[in-house]
């Protein structure tokens, strides 16, 4: 068989190994590349793209350092509250079925030297509720998500407002049956016994009229009610509707002003900023082909055809000229393509067309030209 076969024993051990996890002296955190050998660590930190990324540590190493503690800690804390949710439980046991994850962020990155160093922390930061214990360190998270806490507020006013509604209902339709009512007097019926003179003859029933009347009060008042229950349904569902309208719109105020601090999406054209890559990549175009955890991009040169893998902070918006297509990189219509129709210079903004929705005053950082 030939030393490239796919189905060769030595390349399914390859693929097996390359699947599992490798040895941590071996990995680099800079390009997110695991390497299964010494000399393939060596040769890596030997190429061109190694040297690149080293680069672009120096600039800011405080920066990166910070990058990859904060995505650890919310890793981490995900995998707590999803996992285990607020049960208390080792932290090794938390850690282990972290590590167990090929893509996860390795400690020594962070700012944190050992796990109980991390735990410790958790617990300064009330985060997580912490304890030591002859048989190590134990944690306990804290659900304080504005998300959870503002679903339950609501939930709590929703229930409210119904019963509020509920209340005013009854009120009104007992205050209109009452008025109703007031200045009628009720005629009594008046019950006799049944008796025949004669018990040949016939038995015969005479309804009294006051019997009639009393029918026709009831059946009044039954209508009465029906028609108050109603109106009052109907004034109860107009005022749901409006309140359920007013809300539509506070969320729909709330996405149009929603912004992130990432930005980054494919197939956008962008500039390289930094000077650390030298003047063959200083101000030149590319295209973004991946993004990586949001913040950082694979760009695919125009001119050479090179790729780099860079971090937003190096990057920037290239803006059409008028009448070509440009995507939404931030706010609530983010992701969507549109068409950029002119360009106000002076307050930094620019009047684009979304599916003939025409957006004035956009803020000319928020688009980018598409490829």
């Amino acid at each position: 068989m030939g030393k490239s076969d796919f189905l060769t024993p030595k390349a399914i051990a390859n693929r097996i190994k390359s699947k599992g996890l490798q040895k941590l002296r071996w990995y680099c955190q800079m390009c997110q590349k695991q390497c299964r050998d010494e000399n393939g660590f060596k040769c890596h930190c030997m190429s061109e793209s190694h040297q690149r990324q080293l680069l672009l540590a120096s600039e800011n190493p405080q920066q990166f350092m910070d990058y990859f503690s904060e995505e650890f800690r919310n890793d981490f804390l995900e995998l707590l509250r999803r996992r285990f949710g607020t049960k208390r439980v080792h932290n090794n046991i938390v850690y282990n079925e972290y590590i167990s994850h090929r893509e996860h962020i390795h400690m020594n990155a962070t700012q944190w030297e050992t796990l109980t160093d991390f735990t410790k922390w958790l617990g300064r930061e009330g985060l997580c509720k912490v304890d030591e214990t002859p048989k190590g360190w134990y944690i306990q998270y804290i659900d304080r998500d504005p998300e959870t806490i503002r679903r339950q507020l609501e939930l709590e006013k929703k229930k409210k407002q119904d019963l509020d509604d509920e209340e005013k209902t009854a009120k009104f339709i007992e205050e209109q049956v009452r008025r109703g009512l007031k200045g009628k007097e009720q005629e009594a019926p008046i019950f006799t016994e049944l008796s025949r003179e004669n018990e040949e003859e016939k038995v015969t029933f005479n309804l009294n009229k006051g019997a009639c009347s009393s029918a026709g009060a009831t059946s009044s008042k039954s209508s009465a009610l029906k028609t108050i229950g109603s109106a009052a349904s109907v004034q109860g569902k107009e005022e749901k509707e409006s309140a359920l309208d007013e809300i539509m719109e506070i969320e729909e105020e709330k996405k149009r002003t929603a912004r992130t601090d990432y930005w980054l999406q494919p197939e956008i054209i962008v500039k390289i900023i930094t000077k650390k890559l030298g003047d063959k990549y200083h101000k030149k175009k590319g295209i973004v082909k991946e993004v990586i955890d949001k913040y950082t991009a694979v760009v695919k040169m125009i001119d050479s055809g090179d790729k780099l893998k860079l971090d937003q902070t190096h990057l920037e918006t290239v803006i059409p000229a008028p009448g070509k297509r440009i995507l939404v990189l931030n706010g609530g219509y983010r992701g969507n393509e549109g068409t950029l129709e002119s360009i106000n210079e002076k307050t930094f903004s620019a009047t684009i067309v979304i599916e003939t929705v025409k957006l004035k005053e956009f803020n000319i950082e928020d688009i980018s030209k598409l490829a």
